[in-house]
């Protein structure tokens, strides 16, 4: 096996070894762990370079507690790193994720603050992991492998009980100064409305949600109205067992209650969705979670509220509005995606050092300026300290992570910005 291994320590003084064992095989095409960590369970699967899931499981974890979600992640991952040779483990997480891709630092649904993570699982793992904001994780993976792909724009937009969000430019996670862009749902677009899990009131994810599809349908049916009758036969009489996904079917069979009530989701939708054309001009917009099982009963409002309320509409280009086609699983399949990715970059790093290192160690110890610069560059980009011992290379991590390690673009990119050639 060709993989890191944890050699000591976490956080600052995070290392991992590298030992060539037999054939080598490419990075590039080795299995990760992809998961996916929700309110009440933690779902993960084998993921190989397709973007297929090879394996799966899923473990309930009844509270919300950080400790017993770490247990539920590193028993999932135990239990198939026992039947699959994987190199490294990626998790998505509501909330938002620092810029080093290693602690939650506020996840409303999961009353997670500042929640190491990324350590926390380490230590149990022996695995490198990168922890990344869900709708991140799922924005990417359509972006590589769904509806999102050939976009060098892309803003994905995930409905479930709140609103998530994600924005790719050439191939790059925009992750911000702090690490917490695409929090689109707690945009305030009715200053005084409906109060957020967040706290404020009149955020986007109020209306324009799963949660917000519940909550109109059983006030709808709470209110006595007769047109309810048909919410209220499914729901046994019940208002509160009234669910998102109950309104969907009712209105995919023809109801036009709750295809009023997708409709009205829809139209806020579009008004949220103009509002970012606006400030981002993306060329597509993916639409994920699940109230966009809805499909074109809730697309087709969003594109004529869209282009009615477009800044500029008839005298601009109109970005695409299309369905997510990966489904609940592209959060598991993205976070192991961006997992390989930064393996792969980390074992770039350890050719391009030990190359370096060669090159010096011939010259009897003295390094060039040449030399000297490489070895700059690559802790620069990468925040890595690199030694080698016994055939062995450790690579420390000397300070906060602060590249965005996923695309290749993306690091020419970076390699043109600082006057380097590109790989």
């Amino acid at each position: 096996m060709v993989g890191p291994r944890c050699l000591a320590g976490t956080g600052e003084g995070r290392s991992w070894g590298y030992r060539e064992e037999g054939r080598a095989m490419a990075l590039t095409q080795a299995l990760t762990i992809g998961i996916d960590i929700g309110g009440t369970k933690v779902a993960a699967g084998v993921v190989d370079p397709e973007g297929n899931i090879l394996d799966r499981l899923r473990r309930d974890t009844p509270t919300k507690d950080p400790k017993e979600t770490e247990d539920a992640i590193a028993e999932v991952v135990h239990d198939l790193e026992s039947r699959h040779d994987v190199i490294a483990v990626g998790i998505g997480a509501a909330g938002f994720v620092d810029g080093t891709r290693s602690s939650v630092l506020f996840a409303p649904h999961l009353a997670w603050r500042h929640e190491p993570l990324r350590d926390a699982v380490e230590r149990r793992l022996g695995l490198p992991v990168v922890v990344e904001n869900d709708a991140n994780a799922a924005a990417w993976s359509e972006w590589r492998f769904g509806g999102g792909q050939g976009e060098s724009h892309l803003v994905c937009v995930t409905l479930g009980t709140g609103i998530g969000g994600a924005i790719l430019n050439d191939g790059a996670l925009q992750r911000g100064k702090f690490g917490i862009a695409g929090e689109f749902g707690h945009m305030q677009v009715v200053p005084g409305g409906h109060r957020c899990e967040c706290g404020n009131r009149g955020c986007w994810e109020q209306y324009a949600s799963g949660n917000a599809l519940t909550r109109e349908a059983r006030e709808l049916a709470l209110s006595g109205s007769p047109v309810a009758h048909n919410l209220l036969r499914a729901a046994e009489g019940d208002p509160r067992r009234i669910n998102g996904p109950m309104v969907t079917e009712l209105a995919k069979d023809g109801d036009p209650v709750a295809v009023e009530l997708l409709e009205d989701v829809g139209r806020w939708l579009g008004i949220g969705l103009a509002n970012l054309a606006a400030a981002l001009d993306p060329g597509t917009f993916v639409i994920g979670g699940g109230v966009s099982d809805a499909g074109e009963l809730l697309l087709a409002p969003a594109r004529e509220a869209f282009k009615r309320t477009l800044t500029g509409r008839g005298f601009r280009p109109e970005a695409r509005i299309v369905r997510a086609v990966l489904g609940p699983e592209a959060g598991m399949v993205g976070a192991a995606d961006l997992a390989r990715e930064e393996a792969t970059w980390l074992r770039r790093v350890r050719v391009k050092t030990t190359a370096v290192t060669a090159k010096t160690a011939a010259r009897g110890g003295r390094s060039t300026r040449l030399d000297r610069a490489a070895r700059k560059s690559a802790s620069r980009r990468t925040g890595m300290r690199a030694a080698t011992s016994e055939g062995e290379l450790q690579l420390e991590h000397t300070g906060d992570l602060q590249l965005d390690l996923p695309a290749e673009p993306q690091l020419n990119q970076t390699r043109r910005n600082q006057g380097e050639p590109e790989a």
